[in-house]
């Protein structure tokens, strides 16, 4: 009988056996009176192995005891099983129809992070479902020793690196109105509102002031659609901007961004601290008589004062900056509404003198109009200067990691807050150019006396006021162009308005010092620069960077000390540009890859809107100051150029990566519809290194000539016992270490029952359309004498097949060998052999892939080969893969002071002939190869000491059939095909003795040479046995000092000296 845990909550007196425990109500314990348990303990999930704790169960709970030793059945080390406790959720763990073992969809097993205190949920894996007996076989589940268990410790994220026994505070968590839309509101409504929006509207004129408005709007709400499709494709965590861009874009974009928008909103908090001690300023002057100082160092002692108290609020925690934001944003609606009170009091005679007449539709149409003054006065300029007023949006957004919900609290939030703060700039705007005029005195004796306007200029003669002088003169102290407080002047009551200006100022300059630690915090985090890791560091339950903190204090105050808001405010528009232009592009590029990954929820978008504000936003920057957008430009060139040659190790599936396959592919596909020519020939080769690390040698000298030029793949035949097992972890570690050693090449593992079937199924199936291999390059075997007879037979049949499949074949050989593996200690690790317990494998795994990519044996390859000489003994014509590898050698740095040396046969007749001849064909394959020597002694006969190695090389491989019978002849080579007969001996020995005797030579004429290659000579497989075959090569390679390559092609031109 199967009980369930449903059953136990049912039945007091149920129980439950999980591999060494028995689990059950606590009133049906059948322990409860043993006087040898004393009390039952129930289990927690809190660790595992070792690290597993019990503690006294509540009543009615669910516990469970060990077995005795009799009931566990001979288990010598059993695995702790995941508990079924009263509490657990277990409704994702629901068997699927097909298997008890197999589950059902659920959110589980797709979070990367577990709640704190629980085990992650899996899947099981496919070696569980395809190789464990589940309980439709008669086996309960844990009751197979080291089965896995379906929960498995999750290695804790960053947000719960520090969960333990102890209760964590849970962080403060805002939603869409309270964390985005205020916040971001507050941000927009900022200094550039109260002190510098009726400026700019006697500047530009209500017209031009609305498309200035509308213009930045457009920028920002195109942004802001693009980052609420960012935000909604994917859970959004910490770090805001610069998280949505990296994320998206990948690191080398998002990296410097980041740096460039956190430098941005710390240059922010200086504009609107600056703003607050201009109109604080103002106050001590109007009330005292006079500043502190003086106008100028005025602002900048207020400056630090107000910002070092920001400072103070920001580090005592989110909640508290939450708190006083609310505060804020009410005291601004409150100071809104005294604005538009104001606008419709009638005028009294002392703001009359100030400019101040009441709503009238001829002063409307007066300021419709532009009204340029001064060095900013173009459109541009006023642009530059109301454009950070609009840079607000993204307040919510550098928060992310504090939000509830952030897929729906950054779009909602942002666009409402767009919206209205679009409206309120349009509605001031027009209403405070619809009820002042540009310049007047202040003066109360500046009425007319009569209602003669004769020589009286400007709009307020028709109201019966004359600022002539003072207009003429250039000295008005009042009016739309001359005073940044008339806000202030006009509302019901003044200091509502100033405590609004208060607010605004605070709040904004208080975002900014939030956004900026927050953005250079995850960006730290990231580990994409160095030297500011520092900053990353995260302290409380809301993991708040200090750190950052300081840092963005003292930029701040750098830029306080201009205490200059209209030269503080262009500064940061093309930093802020810069951010809304990658974050457009960000999203017209997610789009364009038609990446499956790319699926915001968020469908109010379009990917050309996306396009658009990308260019506009670049547009804008350089009509704004062209030199600031190049400075701009050029620091996301420099970042980003740094974090590409850097190349760190992380993936966040980036749009990038996107695009890239989508280019690739393209081009493959395309690729397939050219037909091949002999110009565009390139040696794309296959190289069985078996694991590159372990011939080190053999990867550098095809990685030479290849790169940038040709295919290069890396094979690994995987044989034996564990050749049906996945090694997903060492391909990784294997790519790694090709990517450290700077080698561009694939890598890819294959299974065979042996080296002959594994070369073959790679030959035949690696590579894509036009991008497969055309040459197989291998290590020469040199232990071919002491192996097996029949690994020596597969290897030479390797080189068959090659030639049967049309490849071209090339042997390196170097005396001390290739394979190096030897010498590696992480491939000699006792811990592998150790089978006592999974942890140490695992461990001894992890320690073999770190030792994999941290060790870089050197070859001869990675030196310089000076002065040399590559000697090239053109044998027999293959088409001229042999004189293009060298040449493709001698185009590379380590080669290039090389000097090719070719060696043909002749005839002493004709010598001379065939030596012009030779140089006239390398000069029509437009090869600077000008040496060339004729051979004329190559068909002497070898030493005889030679010859006697030669024979003894191949006397185990002699069948001998002189001294036996045919029919044990006939069995012998049946089982041993590789066997030589003396009938074969004896037919071959010509070509035996030219092959010693040309190795002879190259030893006579190539001693000191960098590298020797020879043309690999071709037998034919049905009368040459593979063990003659194999000793023609060691007989031609046998004894060269310096790397010998056996080279041949595939007998097809690879080189032409015709140009089509």
């Amino acid at each position: 009988m199967v009980v369930s845990v449903s059953d136990l909550n049912k039945d007091d007196g149920a129980a439950l056996q999980i591999g060494r425990f028995t689990v059950y109500k606590q009133s049906a314990s059948p322990y409860n009176e043993d006087p040898h348990l004393g009390c039952v303990y129930q289990h927690s999930s809190n660790g595992h192995g070792p690290n597993q704790s019990f503690t006294e169960p509540e009543s009615g709970g669910l516990v469970m005891v060990p077995l005795g030793t009799d009931d566990v059945q001979g288990e010598e080390s059993p695995q702790p099983q995941p508990v079924l406790t009263q509490n657990a959720r277990q409704d994702h763990r629901r068997p699927s129809i097909y298997s008890t073992l197999d589950q059902v969809p659920h959110y589980a097993f797709y979070a990367n992070t577990a709640a704190p205190g629980r085990l992650k949920k899996s899947r099981p894996s496919l070696n569980v479902l395809r190789y464990a007996i589940d309980e439709s076989e008669g086996v309960p589940p844990g009751g197979l020793e080291g089965s896995p268990s379906q929960g498995t410790p999750d290695k804790p994220s960053d947000e719960e690196a520090n969960v333990g026994n102890k209760p964590k505070s849970q962080p403060v968590r805002f939603g869409w109105v309270k964390g985005v839309m205020i916040r971001c509101m507050l941000n927009i409504w900022g200094v550039i509102l109260y002190l510098r929006l009726p400026w700019i509207t006697a500047q530009a004129g209500i017209g031009l002031t609305w498309v200035i408005i509308l213009l930045s709007s457009l920028v920002t709400a195109i942004t802001g659609l693009s980052i609420s499709a960012i935000s909604t494709n994917g859970k959004v965590k910490a770090g805001g901007t610069y998280f949505l861009i990296s994320r998206s874009l990948g690191p080398e974009l998002g990296g410097s961004i980041g740096l460039i928008f956190a430098f941005a909103n710390a240059v922010a908090v200086a504009m609107h601290t600056v703003g607050f001690s201009e109109t604080v300023r103002d106050l001590i002057i109007e009330y005292s008589g006079g500043p502190i100082v003086d106008p100028i160092n005025d602002i900048r002692i207020i400056g630090v004062i107000t910002v070092v108290v920001l400072l103070g609020v920001c580090m005592a925690g989110m909640e508290w900056e939450s708190k006083a934001q609310i505060l804020f944003f009410v005291v601004i609606l409150i100071s809104f509404v005294n604005y538009f009170v104001g606008t419709v009091i009638p005028a009294t005679e002392e703001k009359q003198s100030k400019g101040f007449f009441n709503y009238k539709a001829d002063l409307f149409l007066s300021n419709m109009v532009p009204g340029w003054r001064g060095e900013d006065g173009s459109f541009f300029g006023m642009f530059s200067i109301f454009f950070p007023s609009a840079t607000g949006i993204l307040a919510g957004a550098n928060i992310s990691g504090d939000l509830k919900d952030p897929a729906v609290a950054i779009p909602r939030g942002t666009l409402m807050a767009i919206f209205w703060t679009t409206v309120s700039y349009l509605a001031i705007s027009a209403t405070i150019g619809s009820c002042m005029v540009r310049d007047a005195s202040a003066s109360l004796n500046d009425t007319l006396l009569s209602n003669e306007t004769a020589g009286c200029e400007g709009q307020a003669c028709s109201y019966g006021w004359n600022f002539t002088e003072c207009y003429r003169a250039g000295d008005c102290s009042q009016g739309l162009l001359n005073n940044y407080q008339t806000l202030s002047m006009v509302s019901g009551f003044g200091p509502l308005v100033t405590a609004g200006i208060f607010s605004a100022t605070l709040s904004s300059a208080l975002a900014c010092l939030v956004s900026a630690p927050k953005v250079f915090q995850c960006l730290c985090r990231d580990n994409l620069y160095p030297l500011i890791g520092v900053f990353g560091k995260g302290y409380g339950k809301n993991n708040e960077p200090m750190w950052g903190y300081v840092l963005t204090f003292f930029i701040a105050v750098a830029f306080i000390l201009i205490a200059e808001l209209n030269v503080i405010a262009p500064i940061i528009s093309n930093f802020f540009l810069c951010s809304y232009a990658l974050i457009n592009f960000s999203c017209f590029h997610a789009s364009i890859t038609n990446s499956p990954g790319w699926r915001p929820s968020f469908r109010y978008y379009s990917r050309w809107t996306a396009l658009f504000g990308a260019i506009i936003s670049l547009v804008i920057m350089f009509l704004l100051n062209w030199w600031a957008a190049l400075i701009a430009l050029g620091i996301v060139v420099f970042l980003l150029g740094y974090v590409t040659y850097k190349k760190p190790d992380i993936n966040w599936g980036s749009s990038m990566q996107a695009g890239t396959y989508n280019l690739a592919l393209s081009y493959s596909v395309s690729l397939t519809g050219v037909e091949d020519h002999v110009k565009n020939f390139r040696p794309q080769c296959l190289i069985l290194t078996g694991p590159p690390n372990f011939r080190p040698a053999l990867v550098d000298f095809v990685g030479t000539f290849t790169k940038n030029i040709g295919l290069m793949i890396c094979g690994n035949i995987i044989m034996g016992e564990g050749k049906n097992v996945q090694q997903e972890e060492r391909t990784s570690a294997e790519v790694k270490w090709l990517n450290k050693r700077k080698i561009r090449s694939f890598y890819t593992s294959l299974s065979g029952d042996n080296l002959r079937d594994g070369a073959k199924n790679l030959m035949q199936a690696t590579g894509l359309g036009k991008l497969k291999p055309n040459t197989l390059f291998m290590g020469f075997k040199g232990n071919w004498q002491e192996d097996l007879p029949r690994n020596m037979d597969d290897y030479i049949g390797t080189i068959h097949d090659a030639f049967d499949i049309n490849y071209g074949v090339c042997l390196l050989r170097l005396t001390e060998g290739l394979d190096v593996s030897t010498k590696m200690k992480a491939h000699v690790n006792p811990a592998f052999e150790d089978h006592e317990g999974t942890e140490t494998e695992e461990k001894a795994e992890n320690d073999s892939t770190e030792t994999i990519v941290d060790e870089q044996v050197s070859s001869i390859f990675q030196a310089k080969q000076g002065k040399k000489t590559i000697d090239l003994y053109w044998i027999s014509d293959d088409g001229g893969l042999t004189l293009l590898i060298p040449y493709l050698l001698t185009r590379k740095k380590r080669w290039r002071q090389c000097r090719v040396r070719v060696f043909i046969i002749g005839h002493q007749d004709t010598v001379e002939e065939e030596r012009k001849e030779m140089l006239s064909l390398l000069s029509q394959f437009r090869l600077d190869f000008h040496d060339v020597v004729v051979i004329i002694d190559s068909e002497q006969a070898p030493l005889s000491e030679n010859m006697k190695r030669f024979e003894d090389s191949t006397a185990p491989y002699r069948l001998n059939d002189g001294l036996r019978d045919e029919a044990t002849v006939r069995e012998l080579r049946k089982d041993c095909p590789w066997m030589i007969s003396d009938r074969e001996m004896e037919q071959l020995k010509q070509k035996s003795e030219r092959k010693i005797r040309l190795n002879e030579i190259i030893q006579e004429n190539s001693p000191e040479a960098a590298l020797i290659l020879v043309s690999l000579p071709v037998a034919n497989k049905d009368f040459c046995p593979s063990a003659l075959y194999m000793a023609w090569l060691d007989a031609l390679s046998h004894n060269l000092r310096c790397p010998t390559v056996l080279i041949r092609g595939n007998q097809q031109s690879v080189l032409t000296f015709y140009c089509q």
